[in-house]
This record gives structure tokens, sequence and C-alpha cells, in this order.
């Protein structure tokens, strides 16, 4: 059984194994903890943006997440959950974590008020990708990012 809450300072070093436990993540994580922290104290500041971890029965942290509640006009004037940074560890997958998670989530985004929840997710991630429409979500839009000087 997974029990998902909001994460505290203590879980950022190990959410940040878990984002760094792929092959993507592999390559653009593990930075210096500081930083981490420093984000982590940002993101719990803002008010709307949340991290959740999933702690399986021995207390370790298998899966994580992050919700941000946007308000918006379009839509009329929807409010919507953001999710990102999805991650369940590799010896979970396949026992309804994500699945689970994905509960978790629609049910924190319906207590705030959302009606839409949305997520983001690498082009490359193919497996992610059939999990998303398999639990519903539905390939409605085309994203483009940018970096930043």
């Amino acid at each position: 059984m997974i029990r998902f809450r909001e994460a505290d300072e203590t879980d950022v070093a190990a959410v940040v194994a878990l984002l760094a436990d792929d092959v993507l993540g592999q390559g653009r994580e593990g930075a210096d903890p500081a930083l981490y922290e420093a984000a982590f104290a940002r993101m719990r500041d803002e008010g709307a943006n949340h991290l959740i971890v999933g702690e399986d029965d021995a207390g370790r942290i298998v899966a994580t997440y992050q919700i941000t509640f946007i308000t918006g006009l379009s839509l009329r004037a929807a409010r919507r959950a953001q999710v990102e940074s999805v991650r369940v560890a590799g010896h979970v997958r396949g026992q309804g974590v994500g699945e689970a998670m994905f509960e978790d989530a629609k049910a924190r985004a319906s207590a705030a008020g959302c009606t839409l929840v949305q997520l983001t997710m690498n082009a490359g991630r193919k497996d992610a990708s059939r999990f998303y429409e398999r639990i519903g979500f539905v390939a409605s839009h085309t994203g483009f990012k940018m970096a930043l000087d």
C-alpha cells in the first residue's frame, strides 16, 4: 500500500534520487543538494505549488509528483492542475503505483477547485505516453519549450 503525502524538507534527497533514476534524469539531475533544497523552499512558499511523495509500508519514498494549481480565464475561468516530474521507483512499477498516484492527484485537484488536470511529458517517454492514455489522458495539445539565457 502506498500512502501519498505532501513532501517536507527531509524528503528532498529521496525525490532527487527518483528524478535522477532514469535515462533522462541521469544527465540532468544530481547538482549541489543546496540547489534542490532552495527550490523546495521556494515551491512551498508559492502556496499553489506542491511536491507530493508516495511512501511504501516501510516508509521509503517510491513515487513523487509535483502539482501546481493555476487559475486562468480560458475555459470559462477554469482552474487547472498542472502535474509534472512524475516518477515511480523501478522496483514498484507495474504494481498500480502510477494509477494510485493519479487518483491522488485528481483528488487534490478536485479539492482545490480544479476542473482539469494537465501534464507535460518529454516526448521520448513512449511508455509513459501509453500509460497516460490508458488512465484517461488525451494528447490534445502540442507543447513547446524555450530555454532562457
